[in-house]
């Protein structure tokens, strides 16, 4: 299986998580290819910095695994030529670049439209044409001083995918747009609707999104914190049908654990795995065919990104062992009251 969306941490964070201990309990649990986000401490804008991240992660990534990196932008037009040439050198090392529209952890988020169209016009006039993936929550939109998920209302993602859809093409944008973590159906409506136009757009979803709601959130608290927030039952249940009707491009676990004393600050993000294989057992419950989980779980990155990684899903006795192996390795399971 392939996870397009981790946070593997590492170095300053590596009371978080380390690259090595990511890696071992990934493997474990039936993963052979992940993709890492750019907002590391330090974090992947230059050369230097993810040639460091690509050596080392490379080196921790034995016996068939894949590891690749994003690049991360910036608002600095020469920085995001120089991201563009390292795609075309390094990859698929490099996977593709990532674009924070709106700030989320770390401080890479390029806020207001007119910052994000000199991004799309520099991509365009470079010729890139990888993967862009997106974080999108409109900063206009955000709101200070309220719970959470209502201060970063649905809406917030859904103008920001709106945003981007729109930017993108106005700029003779040649890439392909990944929208991650969609936790709206508005927002999926508006990256079918780009779809049916004939638009390279592709979007994944996480087993947060579809295994919990803002109830558990209301219960666990700042466990359950993560950005985008978690959504009403009507959300979450909607999400879980598109991606039995195939109207979603893959599953990606956004893994991204904490200390619990961070998360008692207040920290953003949980662990990831052992919401990917609660899912996968979901879906192969619900009938979802081999086929498709093989898709939903790495054949649509392969597609999207060019990528040779052969994908293989566990059965569901692979996946209850491997439920277990993720259940300890972290500090505490965002979906015990699942098991």
């Amino acid at each position: 299986m392939i996870d397009p969306h981790v946070h593997f941490r590492d170095g300053e964070q590596s009371a978080k998580e380390t690259l090595l201990h990511a890696m071992e309990v990934a493997s474990l649990c039936g993963f052979t290819g992940f993709f890492d986000m750019p907002n590391t401490s330090p974090p992947l804008t230059s050369e230097k910095a993810i040639l460091e991240r690509l050596t080392k992660g490379e080196r921790v990534a034995q016996g068939g695994l894949f590891y690749g990196v994003y690049g991360g932008i910036t608002t600095d037009s020469d920085q995001v030529r120089e991201l563009v040439r390292l795609h075309k050198n390094l990859f698929p090392r490099m996977v593709g670049l990532k674009m924070y529209a709106g700030h989320s952890t770390g401080n890479m988020g390029i806020v207001g439209r007119d910052a994000q169209r000199k991004v799309y016009e520099t991509l365009s006039s470079a010729n890139y044409r990888g993967v862009l993936a997106l974080h999108c929550e409109k900063e206009e939109l955000l709101k200070e001083g309220l719970l959470h998920p209502l201060a970063r209302p649905p809406e917030a993602e859904t103008e920001s995918v709106r945003d981007q859809l729109e930017l993108a093409q106005e700029s003779g944008f040649a890439g392909t747009l990944h929208i991650c973590h969609i936790s709206t159906i508005a927002s999926l409506e508006l990256v079918k609707k780009a779809k049916g136009e004939g638009r390279k757009v592709s979007c994944g979803v996480t087993p947060h999104h579809v295994l919990l709601n803002l109830e558990a959130f209301n219960a666990a608290d700042n466990l359950l914190k993560m950005n985008p927030p978690l959504r009403g039952e009507a959300e979450r249940s909607a999400l879980f049908e598109a991606l039995l009707e195939g109207s979603i491009d893959w599953v990606e676990s956004d893994h991204a654990p904490h200390t619990l004393q961070d998360k008692d600050g207040g920290a953003a993000g949980i662990p990831g795995f052992g919401g990917m294989l609660l899912l996968l057992k979901r879906l192969s419950e619900a009938g979802v065919s081999l086929s498709q989980l093989e898709r939903l779980y790495g054949g649509r990155v392969a597609e999207v990104f060019e990528i040779e990684i052969h994908v293989k899903v566990p059965t569901l006795e692979q996946i209850e062992t491997a439920l277990e192996v993720a259940r300890r390795s972290y500090p505490w399971d965002p979906y015990v009251t699942l098991h």
